[in-house]
């Protein structure tokens, strides 16, 4: 922190109250939104790292406190004891983060000052067997629910332990270079002409050595380039090569479209007739103001694509992306709230909707034509087992199943051997489906 920042009281106080949001079932991008301007960014960045390690702080909390303090309070203490959690790399001294949760305790609740002081300070003497002891629970080892953990064993019994793991590191920033403006090496050129270190990926892709504002970035905002992980920069080039590439023109469907990252990939290496879909319309602006920046046009129209006599005019499309809605359990190192948000139900509800709009889009395809679906998600049931069903549904239709989709990518090195870990993408899904 510089000197000019908030005092840390402050954004631990802050912190805690987004934390206790969370908790309570609202998203940490809903709390951020209630926070004062000025400490909304340092209060974002202890949230991810409190909810980051947020088990592991809950359960020695309950070996040093058993009778669990009143909320605010709680909130506050788990908080301070995620951000000393061993191994985290704790973003402040030790003695600092003591005094200032002490602070914001008496600020918050006077009365619990001399609580939070002692607890700890006991967890600082204490660190180790503290958190040794607290570790023998799933949930403080891996900071997921237990619910999350057994899931994830059960879907990839080999990766499990790595996948759970990965989720509570930093991500990366990677950068898509606008392919119509400049390419990916010219960009890196630039950013090093101007002290910013950078290497490519790919094409369009790039990596910065540390992650930025984007208004720090060069040629953001004349929309040069854009902010988009390396997972998710796989789809439009999938949509649109192959042994058969779309003609210029081609009738594209981007169903559920926001926030439009795919949208502008697309319509940045190709020219095409392009109809973006999105049900929310404070969503579907996000798309239409993405466009605006990176200078690009489509179509966009708000509407449910499961109600297709609503919106389709009866002219099949050439190419259907289908980005469907999911638990989000691919990008947790993202959005570290998601795994406390969710729970067990959420996996089958979220299958039933992607069923139904597979179902919805697959007349809306004409002949010949390509449909990629897309998750999120490293849940096969939000995968690999909701492609193998709807295959079987419309086997009379014969549908075809690309090789070239890549099926599950988990965020782990091995999805790209050649890649260093900083620079693996989240967890995804792609299945690239034929109608002949």
């Amino acid at each position: 922190m510089t000197a000019a920042s908030p005092p840390l009281a402050r954004l631990l106080d802050q912190t805690a109250d987004a934390v206790a949001a969370v908790r309570a079932g609202r998203s940490l991008n809903e709390a951020l939104a209630r926070v004062p301007a000025e400490l909304r960014a340092g209060t974002q960045a202890l949230a991810f790292h409190v909810l980051r390690w947020w088990g592991g702080a809950l359960g020695v909390r309950a070996l040093l406190a058993p009778k669990p303090p009143p909320a605010p309070v709680e909130a506050l203490l788990v908080s301070a004891l995620a951000l000393a959690w061993p191994g985290s790399d704790p973003p402040y001294e030790e003695h600092t983060l003591v005094d200032q949760a002490v602070t914001a305790a008496r600020q918050r609740t006077p009365a619990a000052a001399n609580f939070v002081n002692a607890v700890l300070r006991r967890f600082l003497r204490e660190r180790e067997a503290l958190v040794a002891a607290a570790c023998h629970q799933p949930e403080a080892a891996y900071n997921h629910p237990a619910w999350w953990i057994e899931r994830v064993r059960h879907d990839w019994p080999a990766q499990w332990q790595a996948l759970l793991h990965a989720a509570n590191r930093h991500p990366p920033m990677v950068l898509r270079v606008n392919a119509r403006r400049l390419d990916a090496p010219s960009y890196v050129q630039r950013l090093a002409s101007l002290g910013r270190a950078a290497r490519v990926l790919g094409p369009q892709a790039v990596l910065l050595a540390r992650p930025c504002a984007v208004a720090e970035l060069p040629g953001f905002a004349e929309g040069e380039v854009s902010v988009q992980d390396l997972s998710a920069q796989r789809a439009a080039p999938l949509l649109l090569g192959g042994a058969r590439p779309l003609p210029p023109g081609a009738r594209v469907l981007d169903a559920c479209a926001a926030p439009g990252g795919k949208t502008a990939h697309l319509l940045e290496l190709a020219e095409l007739d392009l109809l973006a879909l999105d049900s929310d319309p404070l969503r579907l602006a996000r798309v239409h103001d993405s466009l605006q920046r990176l200078h690009l046009h489509a179509r966009c129209l708000c509407a449910d694509v499961r109600e297709v006599s609503r919106w389709w005019d009866g002219r099949p499309f050439d190419a259907v992306l289908l980005d469907a809605p999911c638990t989000a359990s691919g990008i947790v190192r993202r959005h570290p709230d998601v795994r406390w948000l969710r729970r067990p139900e959420d996996i089958e509800s979220s299958a039933r909707v992607q069923a139904q709009l597979l179902d919805a889009l697959w007349p809306v395809l004409a002949p010949g034509g390509r449909l990629l679906y897309v998750t999120c998600s490293i849940f096969r049931r939000e995968g690999q087992r909701q492609i193998d069903a709807f295959l079987q549904r419309h086997a009379a239709d014969m549908p075809v199943l690309d090789p070239a989709s890549p099926g599950h990518l988990l965020g782990l090195p091995d999805n790209d051997p050649g890649a260093a870990p900083a620079a693996v993408g989240d967890g995804f899904y792609y299945a690239l489906i034929h109608k002949p």
